[in-house]
């Protein structure tokens, strides 16, 4: 079933999602739920609040870059209680980012290039290791949302003042795309 993606203002979105176990109601549905919602909305990753749930699943879906990224022919994968343990700060690296929560705001993103992280996979089998590439970019930008988090709040002041109004038309259900969505819209 293909979930509505909420967007910016959404307080899901800033909400500090929690780890869940293996009696999570109908885990599997939703995970398959999450995987068509993204080929649908054609993104690489997506979290769970922005589904409106405030649990620790991310799924992600690098398959579909992988003409420019033949390392990810296929990978295809879920993140249960993902968190990020620590970041190797040495060696960073700026690329623009979108989200599907902010439909046609791009924005260019400083993080770092390799990660240490702790997950558990669709089998809730637990995974401790260092990830690095755009692999641990996804990852990052996934996990913020686990943690209330935006891409927007990791730019400069700067330029978040310049979206400003792109981020004021989100809140206002100004915007369009190619998905479902649910917006909150302020009074």
């Amino acid at each position: 079933m293909i979930l509505p993606i909420y967007t910016y203002g959404q307080p899901v979105l800033r909400k500090v999602a929690e780890d869940i176990d293996a009696e999570y109601p109908n885990l599997k549905t939703f995970i398959d739920d999450m995987f068509e919602t993204l080929a649908e909305s054609e993104g690489i990753g997506l979290a769970a609040p922005q589904v409106g749930r405030a649990v620790r699943v991310v799924v992600i879906d690098l398959d579909v870059i992988s003409g420019d990224f033949p390392e990810y022919k296929g990978f295809k994968k879920v993140f249960i209680n993902a968190h990020i343990l620590e970041t190797d700060d040495s060696l960073t690296d700026t690329m623009e980012e979108g989200c599907l929560s902010l439909p046609a705001i791009h924005e260019k993103v400083t993080r770092p290039k390799r990660i240490h992280v702790q997950y558990l996979d669709a089998e809730l089998q637990p995974h401790d290791e260092w990830v690095e590439g755009y692999l641990a970019r996804v990852m990052q930008h996934e996990f913020d949302h686990l943690d209330g988090k935006l891409f927007v709040d990791r730019i400069s002041p700067l330029r978040k003042q310049l979206i400003r109004n792109k981020l004021r038309a989100l809140l206002q259900g100004k915007f369009r795309c190619g998905y479902r969505t649910k917006v909150f819209l302020r009074k």
